[in-house]
């Protein structure tokens, strides 16, 4: 017979397992919609690398870039990137799964994929979408192009199932 704490243990697991999965779903679309309907997303590329949509009179107008063979570059990063996540939170999602009922230490290394899944999205949407997209090419200062909300929501999002799935699963102690 299967202990309450044990019950409790593996509940937590495939909670975990389950948050993981959906960041690899998540992405799995983002990846297939990109390069399914590649002209859709590239034009945000395009217009936040190009600049053409800031401020009228940006002083940092220097920072645009003008040429379209740099736009597939950065797109084609961000789909590879996205691809990435879908294939290690995916991994890392069968993974947790696997050892939902395993020791503390396999369950430990079970967490290496996911975690490496889920970072790599935290850098995509911290570094490609809040510094380089947001800052360096002023996307903020856009009415139509400006992504950063969304990237804002989905690093919060991947935060929280990263702080949570390294968070114990061990049972409370006894009470009397």
């Amino acid at each position: 017979m299967i202990s309450a704490g044990v019950g409790v243990m593996v509940i937590l697991r495939l909670c975990k397992a389950a948050l993981v999965a959906a960041v690899g779903f998540f992405f799995f679309i983002v990846a297939m919609d990109n390069m399914t309907d590649y002209g859709s997303n590239f034009q945000f590329v395009q217009h936040v690398l190009s600049m053409d949509d800031t401020f009228p009179g940006n002083a940092e107008m220097w920072r645009a870039l003008h040429w379209t063979p740099i736009y597939h570059v950065f797109y084609c990063t961000i789909i590879l990137t996205e691809s990435t996540c879908a294939l290690a939170c995916g991994y890392g999602a069968y993974r947790l799964f696997r050892a939902r009922a395993a020791s503390a230490a396999v369950f430990y290394e079970a967490k290496i994929v996911a975690t490496v899944g889920i970072t790599l999205s935290l850098l995509l949407w911290l570094v490609a979408f809040l510094i380089v997209g947001g800052e360096w090419f002023y996307m903020w200062q856009s009415p139509h192009w400006n992504g950063q909300s969304s990237a804002f929501r989905m690093f919060g999002i991947d935060a929280l199932v990263l702080v949570f799935l390294w968070q114990s699963e061990e049972k409370p102690p006894e009470t009397t």
